[in-house]
């Protein structure tokens, strides 16, 4: 399902289904992401065709990109139940934003759909397991659309640079 709305950020953008062909788009920054090892918990040396497998969900999870004007896809966002059984109301979602585009309210745009499509889709919350603390661009957004720090995990992360760092576990009411 397409939303043809501009987002109202600096970058318009559409933000639509991911499709398989889109996956050659999303590869290069989602590599670059996941191999600099400062912000997933993925294997730095994560193959593309597991890196698809994970990312790229099916129905009743999705996977959307963020496309702007000249058709180029400058971020992606996955969207699923956090988990299983009596704790199947709570939403998770995922972001990565191309670093070409970063600042420019793709990730911010992106968030908000997830949030939307939680609601219409009937979850109570959305929790994000593991923040990255040093990934201060990420807690700041996500703070500042009511996302809480309900606990960090000390240590739960070993950042390439940084050393061992926490990692935010994040909640928000829908």
């Amino acid at each position: 399902m397409e939303d043809p709305r501009p987002c109202g950020h600096p970058v318009r953008m559409l933000i639509r289904e991911a499709a398989t062909d889109d996956w050659p788009a999303i590869w290069p920054f989602f590599h670059s992401i996941v191999a600099a090892g400062e912000s997933f918990t993925y294997p730095t040396d994560l193959a593309e065709d597991q890196g698809r497998d994970w990312w790229l969900l099916p129905a009743p999870d999705r996977t959307v990109v963020a496309v702007d004007d000249s058709g180029a896809i400058v971020g992606t966002a996955k969207m699923n139940r956090n988990h299983l059984g009596n704790a199947s109301h709570i939403a998770s979602a995922s972001y990565m934003v191309d670093p070409a585009h970063a600042g420019r309210g793709v990730g911010r745009a992106l968030c908000e759909y997830t949030l939307e499509w939680a609601r219409a889709a009937g979850y109570r919350a959305m929790q994000f397991n593991a923040v990255v603390e040093t990934n201060v661009r990420a807690v700041k957004l996500y703070r500042a659309l009511g996302f809480e720090v309900l606990g960090t995990l000390p240590e739960g992360f070993r950042h390439p640079t940084k050393g061992y760092v926490g990692l935010h576990i994040m909640h928000r009411a829908i």
